[in-house]
């Protein structure tokens, strides 16, 4: 028995026939179908799909060919409206329970539930594994009335993510409880730790594991080295994203408040989020993002699990994060709809110092510090590669890939050079200083820098002194910053002291050399490629453009749903390109189903025809 999905006309009701009639998606992208196809069966899954990947659909598709509801559990609030509001608008019968509902509504959706009302109820982790709606679970299932359980954000399990949630722990009590009704769990990121731990805890031991491809063509990542951040964020966002909505990550409370402050300045808008903030300010912030066009959003890595807003066209770190796993799941919330996207980072010595200390001063156990440390070297391998970025961010995650053309490496290559000869110098001169200052302070004895400072160590009388004078400060800050990524170097945490670690004895004896990475100058492209979005169309084409946006502003707010409920950007891009002249041609525009160009496609085809 299907659910509430469309009829389609007398012909058997099909996973692809409610994909082109509520989804209004021509076709399924990548193992889409082969999930839902087993899910629909009766079959438990582990799916791991990147953001903006269709992960969704593999159990609301599902949800709608089996009887009964299907719970979906998710982490956050904002997500679970977003959801529900596009359920909606599609035509399916779709509600939230979370603490964000007065009693009464609860109730009221709790009745609901048990009256068979609903195709898919989104609840709260914490609120699924309460007594009262185990019991209401507990008769659905009586009845066969529960379709299956999804569990998104299934990395929220994981014990070693930043997003650990231990509610998330309980939900390995569902197939004891409910043997026969099927499990989706769901991630857009897991390496294969996590990926283990999420089998184990889940007991997920017999679901079959679906691994698409993590890529991500649309995104472009572009890592540059650390000088002036916020000028050089806000040189960035002027280039490529004016006007455009983003997402700006600090590690502290703090630097999200300045930035945000020195983004307003600068003329944009900004707003800061974070875990210290007043609760309604922060949702305020957060509701202000996903239904207005232009925001951006600085925040801690607190902010963006579960945000569904397809038009971010750039996620930019100000400071490094703390694993491969956290930068993708972190970059990956730009260009869900496909449209391109800028994953954009300044990284520097400081960064490297300050999480290596972290992980040294985290009250962790040794193992859970060593795959920190191992999860690190991972990113700033990332970083200090010569190679295709996306190559080896991808073969993180166990794909194999070529060069993408479509990274900063791929698009203006650095050059290497052999820095044997530099790194011993930057070597014996930490040896000489005693092992016992910063970089800075070395850096200022090899270039031959005269101080008072200088003269109360009498480092001016070392053999060492202004041995690097050839070199400017700024390449030496980069030369030193790749010695304590190659782990030559290592720090002194309570002092900020560079040491020599094992690795720098066979350097300084000659008997290995270095090669490092020196950054090419960037070159300045005539159209940055957001603005291609745009570029690519003709004057009246673009007038269309601005009309239709305008349109889908005026209509979410009347609706009271974020612009993108009503129709993504990649939607409005079809209808300005293809420019249909009938509702027969306009429901061939991929993400118009039948239930929006109902409500939608009269207006759309007067605006259309002007």
């Amino acid at each position: 028995m299907v659910g509430a999905a469309p009829s389609c006309g007398g012909q058997p009701i099909t996973a692809l026939s409610i994909l082109n009639d509520t989804f209004g998606y021509p076709a399924f992208r990548g193992r889409q179908a082969e999930i839902i196809g087993h899910l629909a069966g009766g079959g438990d899954a582990l799916v791991l799909m990147p953001t903006g990947g269709g992960k969704s659909l593999c159990y609301q598709i599902p949800a709608l060919l089996r009887t009964g509801t299907a719970i979906v559990v998710s982490p956050l609030i904002a997500l679970m409206q977003d959801q529900v509001a596009a359920l909606t608008e599609a035509g399916v019968r779709a509600a939230f329970l979370n603490s964000s509902l007065p009693a009464d509504q609860a109730s009221a959706v709790e009745r609901g539930f048990a009256h068979g009302d609903y195709d898919l109820l989104y609840v709260a982790p914490e609120r699924l594994m309460t007594p009262r709606f185990m019991n209401l679970l507990e008769q659905a299932a009586a009845g066969n009335k529960l379709a299956l359980f999804a569990i998104d954000e299934a990395h929220c399990v994981s014990q070693w993510g930043h997003d650990f949630r231990p509610e998330y722990l309980q939900l390995s009590a569902l197939p004891e409880h409910f043997p026969q009704v099927p499990r989706i769990a769901l991630t857009a990121t897991a390496d294969e730790v996590t990926r283990d731990e999420i089998v184990t805890n889940l007991h997920l031991e017999s679901a079959r594991i679906f691994i698409a491809s993590f890529d991500r063509p649309n995104i472009r990542y572009q890592i540059v080295e650390k000088a002036n951040a916020r000028a050089q964020l806000l040189a960035f966002l002027r280039a490529e994203h004016d006007g455009e909505a983003g997402i700006v990550y600090c590690l502290s409370r703090r630097k999200v408040e300045e930035t945000a402050a020195f983004l307003v300045d600068a003329g944009l808008r900004a707003l800061p989020y974070h875990a210290g903030m007043d609760t309604l300010d922060r949702s305020r912030n957060q509701e202000t993002f996903l239904r207005e066009d232009g925001v951006v959003m600085v925040a801690t890595i607190a902010f963006g699990m579960g945000i569904d807003k397809p038009d971010v066209r750039f996620v930019a770190h100000l400071d490094l994060p703390k694993s491969i796993e956290g930068y993708y799941q972190e970059t990956g919330r730009a260009g869900r709809d496909g449209l391109p996207a800028d994953a954009w980072m300044a990284y520097g010595l400081a960064d490297v110092v300050q999480q290596r200390r972290m992980i040294d001063e985290s009250e962790a156990d040794e193992r859970h510090k060593r795959v920190s440390t191992a999860k690190l070297d991972a990113l700033l391998g990332l970083c200090e590669t010569t190679a295709c970025r996306r190559v080896r961010l991808l073969g993180y995650f166990g794909e194999d890939s070529g060069p993408c053309g479509n990274c900063d490496t791929c698009l203006n290559p650095p050059e290497t050079w052999d820095g044997t000869e530099a790194v011993r110098k930057a070597l014996s001169c930490v040896y000489r200083t005693g092992q016992r200052f910063g970089a800075g302070h070395v850096i200022d004895v090899l270039i031959g820098k005269d101080g008072e400072r200088m003269q109360h160590w009498r480092h001016h009388e070392l053999s060492t002194f202004g041995i690097g004078a050839e070199i400017s400060d700024r390449e030496w800050r980069g030369i030193f910053r790749q010695l304590v990524a190659l782990g030559l170097l290592a720090v002194d945490h309570a002092h900020g002291a560079l040491h020599l670690t094992d690795a720098s004895r066979p350097v300084l004896k000659g008997e290995q050399s270095v090669a490092l990475r020196r950054q090419a100058e960037k070159k300045k492209t005539a159209k940055t490629r957001s603005r291609r979005i745009e570029a690519e169309l003709g004057t009246d084409q673009q007038l269309l453009w601005e009309r239709l946006r305008a349109w889908r502003s005026e209509t979410a707010k009347t609706h009271g749903l974020p612009a993108y409920v009503i129709l993504h950007d990649a939607t409005l891009l079809e209808l300005v390109r293809q420019r249909p002249g009938n509702l027969g041609t306009l429901r061939q525009i991929p993400g118009i189903g039948a239930h929006k160009l109902e409500n939608y496609g009269d207006a759309l085809l007067e605006l259309l025809s002007s």
